[in-house]
């Protein structure tokens, strides 16, 4: 109740602040951009390495479960989970609107509407949804899985999953409570930007379609119809709500990609995304460091800044989600299946997506980055939907895919969140009905508030600074893991197959063992060879 509290009073904040607090928290992301970038990335980068390690070195084999543990779910039904429940509405959006604001302001110092400039707009933002994005998730997976299915013990918070804070010691519950709130704080601050810039976007579209006025009110009657598939998939739980709405999210997606990719220039879109595969791989490094040759505004820092803390500020939320799904899979499988189904399936979005709308710019068919400059977000989204053919309907099975991925994201963030702030549940058991319904409540009034003071900027500066605490909070996860994995009997067993089975190998015990081996070895090798002894022979 005090978490809830809290976020009630930081909910009628914004909403009184309204419009006023726009500036405030748009100077406050100028000042994170430009002199805290370096934490950002500095992360991302140590947390990549690190899991593409860890998955492909031999510590990739060890199972989250028993050795005759299997997944609970198919790996189509896992990857849509994982997919859904990270993957909101705004990759519907931001994919079709982001490649247009680039194009303007090239991110290697090219010439806006170039060649080079469309190519490097149209890679940008897989880049930013890409491996590096998905590997952020890994950390809270990896560790919580781990705890659970391994060692069998029992997390229902981030903070049970980092080994070396677990202890009655006063100054280790202080820090657990602490990280406790953060992660709290960045899984609203998160879940609250995404609905935040996604209402706006969709009100304006309906109001395109059926000529309703884009109101307040209209605002108000969308958080309703939200509130009302949010509270019904969350009251089913996992099972029968959020894997059915998965499913949905997940074939609604692929429906309307194919219909884009094949109405639009099919051919045109798979060229350039085999360019921007190209660069993407050439200027990684370059990308992951954020020491691109950039005019002004920057727009790396400036989005690959925004991207990192979104990403982050999810973490929490995705890491409890994922390892309660993950039973039975290896680190291998969960690291792989992230990358399989949550990367490539974003970088098809800013593909099709991102590279239609690229293609209708270049082409001279309509001019969007006009249309985005001067009316926004939303009008340009209309734009360029009115080119496939049967307007109206596209344009309605586009906003109907919006309230599917918005409800399938939120409807997972506050079930897990409703299972992190309860007390005392069994191993397997869900939260009350009753924490999950006040949870859904409370994101809907936090989004409001976010929607009422208004501006990207706005949702830029609350994702970013709900992210930047759970920097810290990733690394001691990556330490965590380290200490575990290596601390673990099997593990050790498997780096060292000529160890004989003991029932508690130590590293001392190891370097003894060895000791008498090479003292044999010497002995019999000083030995003159005695034919009638085989033993010694």
């Amino acid at each position: 109740m005090p978490t809830v509290s809290l976020f009630a009073l930081v909910s009628l904040g914004l909403i009184l602040g309204g419009s006023h607090l726009r500036i405030v928290l748009s100077n406050l992301m100028n000042g994170i951009t430009a002199h805290m970038s370096w934490a950002y990335l500095g992360i991302y980068i140590i947390n990549f390495i690190f899991f593409m390690f860890l998955a492909f070195s031999h510590f990739g084999k060890i199972k989250l479960g028993h050795a005759n543990d299997k997944p609970e779910y198919s790996s189509f039904q896992w990857g849509s989970m994982v997919f859904a429940t990270a993957i909101d509405a705004s990759i519907l959006m931001l994919s079709m609107v982001d490649p247009l604001r680039y194009v303007q302001h090239p991110i290697f110092g090219d010439k806006p509407y170039s060649a080079a400039a469309y190519g490097d707009a149209h890679m940008l933002d897989q880049f930013n949804w890409g491996p590096m994005a998905w590997m952020m998730f890994a950390s809270a997976t990896v560790a919580i899985a781990y705890v659970m299915y391994v060692r069998n013990a029992r997390v229902m918070r981030i903070s049970s999953a980092i080994s070396f804070l677990k202890g009655p010691e006063r100054y280790k519950k202080v820090i657990r409570q602490i990280i406790d709130f953060l992660v709290v704080f960045g899984i609203m601050g998160g879940i609250g930007s995404s609905v935040g810039m996604e209402i706006p976007v969709l009100s304006k579209i309906i109001n395109q379609i059926t000529g309703v006025p884009d109101t307040l009110f209209l605002k108000l009657f969308m958080f309703l119809i939200l509130f009302i598939i949010f509270a019904v998939t969350v009251f089913h739980g996992i099972k029968g709500g959020i894997d059915r709405l998965s499913a949905a999210h997940i074939w609604t997606a692929i429906g309307f990609l194919l219909i884009v990719l094949f109405i639009g220039p099919t051919l045109t879109i798979f060229r350039d995304e085999g360019n921007s595969l190209r660069l993407m791989v050439t200027k990684f490094i370059t990308m992951s460091t954020g020491t691109t040759t950039t005019g002004s505004p920057d727009i790396v820092k400036n989005e690959t800044i925004f991207y990192w803390g979104w990403w982050l500020s999810y973490m929490p939320v995705m890491g409890l989600f994922i390892a309660r799904i993950s039973r039975g899979r290896t680190i291998r499988q969960v690291v792989v299946g992230m990358l399989g189904y949550g990367a490539l399936g974003c970088m098809s979005f800013y593909a099709i997506l991102g590279g239609y709308s690229l293609y209708l710019q270049q082409t001279g068919v309509i001019n969007l980055v006009h249309i985005l400059n001067t009316q926004g977000q939303a009008a340009a989204i209309a734009a360029v939907l009115s080119t496939l053919p049967l307007k109206m309907l596209m344009l309605i099975i586009y906003s109907i895919s919006c309230f599917i991925f918005l409800a399938t994201t939120i409807s997972s963030s506050a079930f897990i969140v409703s299972s992190f702030t309860s007390r005392h549940l069994a191993p397997g058991e869900q939260p009350s009905q009753f924490n999950r319904l006040i949870w859904v409540i409370v994101f809907i009034i936090f989004s409001f508030g976010i929607v009422f003071v208004g501006g990207f900027k706005t949702v830029q500066a609350i994702s970013s600074i709900a992210g930047f605490p759970l920097i810290v909070v990733c690394g001691l996860l990556l330490i965590s893991i380290c200490q575990m994995i290596h601390q673990d009997q099997k593990v050790i067993q498997a780096k060292k197959k000529t160890v004989l089975f003991m029932p508690h190998v130590t590293p001392e015990i190891v370097r003894k063992q060895k000791r008498v081996e090479i003292a044999l070895a010497s002995y019999l090798h000083e030995q003159p060879r005695n034919q009638s002894d085989p033993e010694l022979s």
